[in-house]
């Protein structure tokens, strides 16, 4: 996991420590080299991404070049999360990708229309959930292109 001061690679946004130890050994075991900031609430999410709280000393041209977003989170929820990255200008290109157990349509229609990269539901099977990480690697992270980051 990243430190407050390190670039870093990946935003992993999850409240369940057991999908969140399960995505970390997923990308691990996909020989995947990022370097991943784990934090654990929509609010701890904010703080990284605006540079408060803890996270107040790092770098502003050190985004992640990807964010996994849980949908229901504590404190601050996955959409509010979504929102307020998605209408800032600092923000606002980070891809995101909503990872989450909802299969509501009501959920899927609304991250969608706050921009969201992607939707996906986690399947339950672990190595259904090792090769969607794989996938989600492959494209968002090696595929994927990203424009020059844009410094306020």
């Amino acid at each position: 996991m990243g430190l407050p001061d390190e670039a870093v690679d990946l935003l992993l946004v999850e409240d369940n420590q057991y999908d969140a130890e399960l995505a970390l050994r997923a990308f691990r075991r996909n020989a995947t080299a990022h370097r991943v900031q784990w934090v654990r609430d929509g609010e701890e999410a904010l703080d990284f991404m605006f540079r408060t709280g803890k996270f107040e000393q790092r770098p502003a041209e050190q985004q992640p070049r990807l964010i996994l977003l849980d949908l229901k989170l504590p404190r601050v929820d996955g959409i509010e999360v979504l929102r307020k990255l998605k209408t800032n200008p600092r923000t606002r290109e980070v891809p995101i990708v909503m990872l989450t157990s909802s299969a509501e349509e009501r959920d899927l229609a609304e991250c969608y229309r706050l921009g969201v990269n992607s939707y996906i539901v986690k399947p339950i099977d672990f190595s259904q959930f090792i090769d969607l990480v794989a996938d989600i690697d492959s494209y968002w992270m090696r595929i994927n292109r990203l424009p020059a980051p844009h410094l306020p």
